[in-house]
């Protein structure tokens, strides 16, 4: 079983150019994300100030802020190639 080590935030987050990130490194970023997704979705008296609340949370906002700049990229490499089509 993975130790502890996986649900920590990397610092400063991800920059938008991921491809200068080891594979490693955003498997495990990736991990902590579902991690904590999870444990949002799923984990009974889930208390936000103290415990792993806080971190859960920092964690899920991370994966929105990630998905949010990866659809954007997505939208604008797809808003490229309809024009280049023309």
């Amino acid at each position: 079983m993975a130790g502890p080590n996986i649900a920590r935030r990397p610092a400063p987050p991800p920059s938008p150019n991921v491809n200068a990130q080891e594979p490693r490194d955003l498997l495990e970023n990736k991990l902590a994300q579902l991690r904590s997704l999870t444990w949002i979705c799923y984990g009974g008296g889930i208390d936000w100030h103290d415990g792993a609340g806080p971190q859960h949370l920092d964690n899920v906002l991370w994966l929105v802020a990630d998905l949010a700049l990866e659809t954007q990229e997505l939208h604008q490499r797809s808003e490229a190639a309809r024009h280049a089509g023309r």
